[in-house]
């Protein structure tokens, strides 16, 4: 059974003094299996968006943000962490997640920058 990725999140964040903190927020699918969401991520931190899926699931996705943000997909399988997509340094992108196994994804930014990024997110199913 996997575990939950808040929990592991903050247990990690709790490991150490200098941990970055995560904004981590669970989707919420719309009645037409959307999310949308505007975030910012603050300098130097990161924002995770995750959800629960299953293999019969596909997922759209897309953002848009004001300045580039280091960005992948990634679940948990064990101590190790699997990444489906993951790129350095871009304000926009888009593509379409393949649910192979059945997890706790995260869609996660992380701003490297010395100033606030604003971020424009859609997901679909």
């Amino acid at each position: 059974m996997p575990i939950p990725v808040r929990s592991l999140l903050l247990a990690l964040a709790g490991l150490s003094s200098v941990a970055a903190r995560a904004d981590v927020i669970d989707i919420a699918w719309g009645e037409r299996g959307r999310f949308e969401r505007r975030l910012t991520v603050a300098p130097g931190k990161f924002v995770e968006v995750c959800g629960g899926l299953t293999r019969a699931d596909s997922v759209a996705w897309r953002f848009d943000a004001s300045g580039p943000l280091n960005f992948d997909i990634h679940y948990h399988e064990g101590k190790d962490v699997r990444y489906p997509e993951r790129r350095d340094a871009v304000a926009s992108a888009s593509g379409q997640l393949r649910v192979v196994l059945d997890q706790d994804y995260c869609w996660m930014w992380s701003n490297r920058t010395g100033r606030p990024v604003s971020l424009d997110l859609e997901l679909g199913r």
